[in-house]
């Protein structure tokens, strides 16, 4: 609880950018997280068009537990835990995000907050990285 009490107030404090810029591709991205012995989780974000939908994609895409919530605290505890994957890196390879973006900015900017706060408190034996690519 206290991880997700931190990752809010941590939103609330630091200006998101608008758009990241992406400049690996899927095929990239996927083969350099495999190099460095990390397993590569890709969620497909085309017509992710909401907060709703991109939350289950993220969630299905990483196996979350059924007992996980459906919103960014959530999001932030299981992604600084997944205790239920194998130990070492896993990479969130985010390809499409820009559907989200461009229907819903501020959900976009919440969820990609979380995923950066989520990569720089790794917990359990297992560091969370995010990579976002535009094809």
């Amino acid at each position: 609880m206290f991880g997700a009490k931190l990752a809010s107030r941590l939103r609330k404090e630091q200006p998101v950018s608008d758009q990241p810029n992406a400049e690996l591709t899927t095929r990239e991205a996927v083969e350099t997280a495999e190099e460095r012995g990390a397993t590569a989780h890709v969620l497909d974000g085309v017509d992710l068009t909401s907060k709703r939908l991109t939350l289950d994609g993220i969630a299905a895409v990483l196996d979350f537990p059924e007992w996980a919530g459906r919103n960014l605290d959530s999001l932030f505890d299981c992604l600084t835990d997944l205790s239920w994957l194998s130990e070492g890196e896993h990479v969130l390879i985010w390809t499409g995000f820009q559907d989200l973006a461009d229907h819903d900015p501020k959900a976009f900017n919440g969820i990609n907050s979380v995923l950066r706060d989520a990569a720089e408190r790794p917990m359990c034996g297992r560091r969370f990285t995010a990579v976002l690519t535009r094809s």
